[in-house]
């Protein structure tokens, strides 16, 4: 059910996303009267099509391919992924794409990248105005480690204060800023001290292919026992503090859990700081290696914006997701990174989608795969949209369009380079699940 619930919302925000995209490029084509031969979500490769039609007066055939890896719209005189060239051997028509000036050519080439930031740029100020923006601040708060930042010379307990001159302000993306700024160095306060520590480059690699690098350090603070807790009528109080569990210390709430699972179903002793006084009390550990509380936590942050507030807040959230998105990519085109290994496919996609419906979530995740498309579709690759940009704006500027026959082995090479980023991206994916 798990597995249905993600496949389901990936295909939706799929289908969604290359809607948007390619609306973008229909839109503006119409605009500049230059005829749309065909609009599908989806590939109908073999001309095998879910559902087709064409409505009377149309020169527009619109469908749901069977192939969902995209869609296409199919643009008179324009050489694209179809690899459609027999008109191309007749005069050029008035109302094709080769026919109209290199400025509205421009256009319809970004319409789609275009549609999809403003997409996301709309879907953020919602998210903003109906939900607020709520993070964990990085002031104040101290990490707990996995073994790839212990190898690092991080270590419980330490607060990162800068990476190089850099100050993170969010907890949830410290991995992030440390793979994005390939930060020389990290400054840390441990036990009252700075230190530095100093980043082996070599290791980027597996920052970016390691999740979970600095988990959030949580002070076993009692805020209240869960209702029905074997544990409601046990003496705690709001504020209590619990340092360790049958005799062994505990300095964060991620130490109590493997010795709770090892307690499971017991009664043990659990020594508790009260205002300045240290006791000790007997608490009850269910069956699943739980004491049935709530525990504090620190330095959520939390902001609340008006309909009008939300519009430059969505703008901001907007360009700096794009601007954290161009780093990662050229983490990705830097080799000796090995950031090309974290490269994934519609499988590492549904990993990130909810195991529930999630209406929060799911609109984050699709602003954030708009933004991803866009910048996707803006690297110079001849098949994408960037490739036809770059080679549009060459013509602008020195007065002479490529050849069609140039474009078109263009067109061929592009789609190989996809092809294979493709293979990689399935390939990492399928690796990650062996492993």
């Amino acid at each position: 059910m798990i597995v249905l619930m993600k496949i389901l919302q990936v295909l939706l925000a799929l289908s969604i996303l290359v809607a948007i995209h390619e609306l973008g490029h229909f839109l503006f084509a119409k605009m500049f009267r230059i005829r749309v031969d065909k609009f599908y979500l989806f590939f109908d490769i073999g001309g095998f099509a879910l559902f087709r039609f064409k409505p009377k007066g149309s020169d527009t055939e619109y469908g749901i391919g069977w192939l969902p890896l995209g869609g296409y719209c199919k643009i008179a005189g324009m050489i694209d992924e179809s690899m459609d060239t027999e008109s191309l051997k007749q005069p050029p028509q008035p109302w094709e794409f080769r026919s109209k000036p290199a400025w509205q050519r421009l256009l319809v080439m970004s319409g789609g990248v275009l549609f999809n930031f403003i997409f996301a740029i709309m879907l953020y100020i919602g998210i903003l105005a109906g939900w607020g923006e709520s993070y964990i601040s990085n002031d104040g708060n101290s990490i707990y480690v996995n073994d790839l930042a212990y190898e690092m010379g991080f270590r419980n307990g330490d607060r990162i204060l800068k990476f190089d001159d850099y100050v993170p302000e969010r907890f949830e993306m410290l991995q992030a800023d440390l793979a994005r700024k390939t930060a020389q160095k990290a400054t840390v306060l441990r036990n009252g001290d700075t230190l530095d520590i100093y980043i082996d480059q070599n290791m980027i690699g597996d920052v970016l292919n390691t999740p979970g690098m600095f988990d959030l350090a949580v002070p076993f603070v009692v805020e209240s026992t869960a209702p029905g807790s074997l544990n409601e009528d046990a003496g705690l109080e709001s504020g209590d503090r619990i340092i360790a569990i049958d005799s062994h210390p505990v300095e964060y709430l991620q130490d109590s859990r493997r010795l709770l699972a090892d307690l499971s179903g017991q009664n043990i002793p659990v020594t508790i700081v009260r205002d300045s006084d240290t006791s000790e009390i007997v608490l009850q550990v269910d069956t699943t290696g739980r004491l049935g509380l709530y525990t504090r936590m620190p330095g959520l942050k939390t902001m609340e914006y008006s309909v009008l507030e939300a519009i430059p807040a969505g703008f901001r959230l907007t360009f700096d997701t794009i601007g954290g998105y161009l780093q990662d990519l050229k983490l990705v085109f830097t080799p000796s990174t090995e950031a090309y290994k974290s490269v994934g496919s519609f499988i590492a996609m549904g990993q990130i989608f909810p195991a529930s419906w999630d209406w929060y979530r799911f609109i984050n995740i699709l602003a954030l795969l708009s933004i991803m498309l866009g910048v996707m579709n803006l690297l110079p690759i001849p098949a994408l949209d960037g490739g036809h940009i770059v080679f549009t704006v060459y013509e602008m500027i020195t007065g002479h369009k490529p050849s069609d026959r140039f474009l078109t082995v263009a067109q061929i090479i592009g789609m190989i380079l996809l092809f294979g980023l493709m293979i990689l991206a399935f390939g990492n994916d399928i690796g990650r699940l062996f492993r």
